[in-house]
C-alpha cells in the first residue's frame, strides 16, 4: 500500500507546489522580479488564517478566505514598499537594479519570519479541515479534505488558464511576458498590469499558503524551505515557464515524498535541491525554459 500512499500524497503536495510556483513564475515572466519573500508571503496568509480561525473564533470557512486575503495584502507590501522603491530608485544603476531587488525581498522575507515568530512563536500549526472524514482508495485511508486541496488548486490553476488565455487583461498580462516595450506603444499602461500581476500572484500565494497549513501544517522555520522549494521549481521547469513550472512542481513534489516516506521527514528537501544542481549544469535553462 506504501507506493499507493506515496502516489496520493504526492499528488496533492504537488498541486499546492504547482499553484505557488505559478505565482511566483507569474512575477517574474511580467515584471522580472525574483520574489525571494515567497515563503513569507505564504506564512502570513497560513499564519494569520489560522489565527483568525481559531484564536479569533472566526472558524475555518472565515479564516480562510480572510487568511488568502492576508496574503494578497503581503504581496502588494512586497510590490509597493520593496520591489517598486528599488526599481524606481534613481541612485540605483539600471544594471544593478535586479540584484538590489533580489536582496530587497531576501531581507524583506526574513523580517517576515522573525516578525511572525515573534507573534506566533515558532511552533508548527495546523488549520482544521475544511472537510472532516476519511475516504478509502485501493486501501489506503485518505483524508476528504487532502483530496479537496488537489481539487481546489487544478480548479485555480484552470482559472488562470483561462483568465490569462481568454480575456483581454490575461491576454495583456501574456503580451507584458513577451514584449512590454511594444505593449506600451499599443497604450497600455505597464504599472497597472505589474500590480494585475502581483495581485494574482498575492491571490494565488495566499491559497497555497491556507491549504498547506490544513494539510501538512506550517511554522515561521518553513518560510526559507518554502521559498526554496518555490525557487528550485521556477528554475528547474524554465525561468517564466508556467508549463514548466507544473512539470518541475510534481518532480520536486514527488522526490520530496519519496524522500519523506522511504528516508526521513527532515531529508524531503535533499533530493530537489541536487536536482537543481544537476540541470543547472545540464541544461541551464530548465525543462521547458528558453533562457
Amino acid at each position: 500500500m506504501l507506493p499507493l500512499q506515496i502516489l496520493i500524497d504526492g499528488f496533492a503536495i504537488s498541486s499546492l507546489y504547482a499553484l505557488g510556483a505559478i505565482g511566483f513564475t507569474l512575477i517574474f515572466g511580467v515584471s522580472g522580479v525574483l520574489n525571494l519573500a515567497h515563503g513569507g508571503v505564504m506564512l502570513i496568509a497560513a499564519l494569520l488564517g489560522w489565527a483568525l480561525a481559531g484564536e479569533a473564533g472566526l472558524g475555518t470557512y472565515l479564516g480562510t478566505p480572510l487568511g488568502v486575503i492576508c496574503g494578497m495584502i503581503a504581496a502588494y507590501i512586497t510590490y509597493f514598499m520593496v520591489v517598486r522603491p528599488i526599481q524606481r530608485s534613481s541612485a540605483i544603476p539600471r544594471e544593478e537594479k535586479e540584484i538590489f531587488v533580489l536582496t530587497g525581498t531576501l531581507l524583506w522575507g526574513i523580517m517576515i519570519q522573525q516578525g511572525m515568530a515573534y507573534l506566533f512563536s515558532d511552533n508548527p500549526i495546523t488549520m482544521r479541515p475544511l472537510i472532516p472524514g476519511v475516504a478509502s482508495l485501493g486501501g489506503v485511508r485518505v483524508p476528504y479534505n487532502e483530496i479537496m486541496i488537489a481539487v481546489v488548486c487544478w480548479v485555480v490553476i484552470g482559472l488562470l488558464w483561462l483568465f490569462v488565455n481568454r480575456t483581454k487583461a490575461g491576454k495583456a498580462l501574456l503580451a507584458a511576458s513577451m514584449n512590454p516595450r511594444g505593449l506600451t506603444l499599443l497604450g497600455f499602461e505597464l504599472s497597472r498590469i505589474y500590480l494585475r500581476a502581483w495581485t494574482i500572484y498575492g491571490v494565488l500565494a495566499g491559497i497555497a499558503g491556507v491549504l498547506l497549513a490544513s494539510f501538512l501544517g506550517v511554522s515561521t522555520n518553513n518560510t526559507g524551505q518554502l521559498t526554496a522549494s518555490a525557487f528550485s521549481i521556477v528554475v528547474l521547469g524554465g525561468l517564466g515557464s508556467v508549463s514548466g513550472s507544473l512539470m518541475a512542481a510534481y518532480v520536486v513534489g514527488y522526490l520530496e515524498t519519496v524522500t519523506a516516506y522511504l528516508i526521513a521527514p527532515t531529508l524531503r528537501p535533499l533530493p530537489a535541491l541536487l536536482l537543481l544542481v544537476l540541470v543547472v549544469y545540464v541544461r541551464p535553462q530548465g525543462f521547458l525554459g528558453r533562457r
